[in-house]
């Protein structure tokens, strides 16, 4: 098996963009070399009939905004850093002020420009080259995103290597419904998160440094509920003081058996009860971002129509949010010696 390719469309800068198809017999992807984006993730349900279960757009002007990150390879550092600045080694280093004081998400360039691409038997690898300082991070640093499709599942493999120290923490930012996207909210679907412990926020969504038990409180999935079991979601003023500062949830939660060795642990589990859907997540990472897209409202999506509130949520592999400034946090400084190399697995065992 090899990509399928085909014009996608052209940039406002004139570039030609691309969609590559990646089918090994079961699930189909399809991700194109403009932001290394996921724009198509077909998966059966219990009738055996293919919905594309990712939100986002039907043309390249969709991606080429994207203001909800939709499908996006966020990088050199995916997340919240306070300040939006950090230090290292004596030298401080300062990022675009995007969300109030601090930085998210870089500069959110890394999804709004094309990649080099190339092709595998059943993958296909988007390169790119970020130069010293630019998005204000220091070091020259070569990233390589490859997408590998088998029958039932899709891996995201990342590399960055950089000639300096520097801070990296990429992340695929899709938004899932496994009802098909397009279908209403993902209020009931099943998630079992093996997490016993996630990190809470304070003004800004920075993480206090906390690290706190899910015990008892609304972040607990360690057992199988529906994802807005615990919500009040008319009047979120109800909620758990922890959910109130971020209207929903929007939180890393920290991976049970994290060892930083490479292994991927299997963290997550999701099943949508109307179709049977299945899908579970593992990652060599130590933290994953909740986040349900509480209050989102996206124009222009597939088919014409708004993505609205709760319609997706997405489930980022991360080393933890700020952690520049947190040294209890698994560190994700990255040097010449040291490569960034990390990989998620989504697998769908079959619907139910």
């Amino acid at each position: 098996m090899s990509a399928r390719k085909e014009v996608f469309g052209t940039t406002k800068d004139g570039q030609e963009a691309h969609l590559y198809t990646l089918c090994d017999g079961g699930i189909t992807a399809v991700v194109s070399d403009f932001g290394a984006v996921l724009v198509k993730l077909c998966v059966p349900d219990r009738e055996g009939r293919m919905d594309d279960i990712v939100l986002g757009f039907d043309d390249l002007a969709g991606y080429e905004s994207n203001p909800s990150c939709f499908g996006a390879t966020v990088a050199p550092v995916a997340n919240r850093i306070a300040g939006a600045s950090f230090v290292i080694d004596g030298v401080e280093y300062h990022l675009p002020v995007n969300e109030g004081p601090n930085n998210l998400h870089s500069d959110k360039m890394s999804y709004r420009r094309l990649y080099d691409t190339a092709l595998g038997e059943n993958s296909v690898t988007f390169s790119l080259r970020m130069a010293d300082g630019e998005s204000g991070f220091p070091g020259n640093r070569d990233m390589a995103v490859t997408y590998t499709v088998t029958k039932d599942s899709l891996r995201i493999d990342y590399r960055i290597t950089t000639d300096r120290e520097t801070y990296l923490n990429p992340t695929n930012h899709t938004y899932f419904n496994l009802a098909g996207q397009g279908s209403g909210t993902i209020d009931a679907q099943i998630l079992r998160l093996a997490c016993s412990h996630y990190t809470p926020c304070g003004e800004g969504l920075i993480p206090t440094g906390e690290i706190r038990s899910v015990e008892g409180t609304p972040f607990d999935f360690r057992r199988p509920k529906a994802i807005a079991a615990d919500l009040h979601t008319e009047d979120t003023s109800k909620n758990h003081p922890d959910l109130v500062v971020t209207g929903g949830y929007d939180h890393n939660f920290v991976i049970d058996g994290w060892k930083g060795d490479g292994q991927e642990i299997l963290f997550a589990e999701v099943t949508d009860p109307a179709s049977g859907r299945r899908m579970e997540v593992s990652t060599d990472m130590p933290g994953v971002q909740l986040y349900i897209a509480h209050g989102m409202y996206t124009e222009g999506c597939k088919g014409g129509r708004a993505c609205g509130s709760r319609s997706g949520f997405c489930l980022e592999t991360q080393c933890f949010p700020d952690t520049p400034h947190h040294d209890n946090f698994p560190s994700d400084l990255y040097g010449p010696a040291r490569p960034l190399v990390s990989a998620t697995t989504f697998r769908f065992p079959g619907a139910e």
